[in-house]
């Protein structure tokens, strides 16, 4: 056998496994119109890291329905991750090339385009590494979730999934162990500094006072007022 014909043997086994593997993530997709994922590929593989450091860390999350979320933390989120989420299709165009132009002029990646559909692609189904099908990857996954969910429920999953802090995942569990409330009894402030901490949870839940993060929130509590978020 040639290496020709091998090399088209491997590509055949190539596009059936991406086929199958895409398929998966379908079905699954088509499951959380009624069923809550229990975890994400992002929480498994940082829960993992996490305890290879600290095996008392455990995984504090507590799900809740979209109408147990204040409307602050909904609005803040928006306003923070993704002003344009309503209006997007999954990608936010305008933001991606605003994001590229800030890179170029800064000759390194400072800024990123993702919007709360591509966070939740990558949250729910990919590694954090970054390998040349990542982005292919993440933009057909975050096609199926905007084909298959509406925008309530897109934003309910990742209201619940989102990182704060080592093993807090979700509103319920930010909440509760920020301030020792529930999602729903969040005020404005309060939410804006979530908002503002979801970029890198880790590292200011042990700076809580950054000069950045409490700069960051005030500027995400000002533009709340301006934030649509799904009924």
């Amino acid at each position: 056998m040639t290496w020709t014909m091998w090399l088209k043997k491997l590509l055949v086994l190539w596009l059936l496994w991406f086929c199958a593997w895409h398929l998966s993530i379908f079905l699954r997709i088509v499951s959380y119109i009624w069923y809550d994922p229990s975890s994400t590929s992002f929480m498994d593989e940082q829960l993992a890291m996490l305890q290879l450091e600290n095996s008392a860390i455990k995984k504090q999350q507590t799900w809740i329905p979209y109408t147990s979320v204040s409307k602050s933390l909904k609005r803040a989120l928006i306003a923070a991750e993704d002003a344009k989420f309503l209006d997007h299709d999954g990608f936010d165009w305008d933001g991606i090339e605003n994001a590229w132009e800030k890179n170029l002029a800064k000759g390194k990646i400072v800024a990123g385009g993702s919007t709360i559909s591509q966070q939740l692609a990558k949250n729910l189904f990919l590694s954090a590494n970054k390998t040349p099908w990542r982005k292919l990857d993440e933009a057909l996954i975050t096609v199926m979730l905007e084909t298959i969910l509406d925008k309530q429920r897109i934003y309910e999953i990742y209201l619940n999934v989102i990182e704060w802090g080592e093993g807090i995942y979700g509103a319920e569990a930010a909440a509760r162990n920020y301030y020792g409330i529930s999602a729903k009894q969040l005020s404005p402030s309060q939410s804006a500094y979530l908002a503002a901490m979801v970029t890198n949870p880790r590292y200011y839940q042990t700076h809580r006072r950054s000069a950045h993060l409490l700069h960051k929130s005030a500027v995400i509590l000002r533009r709340m007022s301006q934030s649509d978020i799904p009924d």
